[in-house]
């Protein structure tokens, strides 16, 4: 009896931070271009910053160089124009275009790349500002209702509440973007848990 062979799923290797990166540089290069906005080497090379993992070029030079004719708010206003302008842009036409742009994201959200300030941040508005506002503004609340939380719930420890309440407040103070992040990179990590338990329950 001859049995078929069963049918293989394709291997979906995963994106490369460069590759990401390429990606996204080249639809904001593209984009500068039908807008008439002037576009430099060097603003392309700023685009493929990081002091991590990844790095194309040694990053303290780079800054060095970047920092002596540009103004970093100027260019992070100026990228996420065009960042955002070209994703507007990809969404339209749909395909595979849009779905390389979330794989691209997806794999710098995992590191910490200089291109993603330029995604988290619309004009006028930074995303991981927000949330790091929103969650201090949380733990302050509950910062200054734990006296009543104590009273109502009986907690093994309101002190320990306070410390927490007062470190994440600090936290979000002074790192508001890196707390954003964290948020952020969180929220990925339990959605992409529901969405795993999903498959499985379609898998059955």
């Amino acid at each position: 009896m001859y049995l078929f062979p069963a049918k293989m799923k394709p291997t979906i290797r995963p994106m490369r931070v460069r590759e990401a990166k390429d990606f996204l540089v080249a639809q904001a290069a593209e984009q500068a271009a039908l807008e008439g906005v002037p576009l430099s080497d060097l603003e392309k090379r700023m685009m493929y910053f990081t002091e991590g993992a990844g790095a194309t070029e040694d990053p303290t030079p780079l800054n060095e160089e970047f920092e002596a004719p540009y103004e970093r708010a100027k260019y992070e206003k100026k990228i996420s124009h065009l960042v955002h302008h070209a994703h507007t842009r990809v969404r339209k036409h749909g395909g595979t275009a849009l779905q390389t742009w979330d794989d691209a994201i997806r794999c710098l959200k995992r590191g910490d790349h200089y291109l993603l300030v330029t995604w988290g941040q619309r004009p006028g508005i930074h995303a991981p500002e927000l949330i790091g506002l929103a969650i201090g503004i949380v733990f302050l609340a509950a910062l200054v209702g734990s006296k009543w939380i104590a009273s109502r719930f009986h907690p093994p420890s309101p002190r320990l509440i306070q410390a927490v309440s007062l470190v994440v407040i600090l936290a979000v103070i002074f790192f508001p973007r890196r707390a954003g992040n964290a948020m952020d990179r969180l929220l990925d990590h339990t959605f992409s848990l529901f969405g795993a338990k999903e498959d499985e329950k379609d898998s059955e």
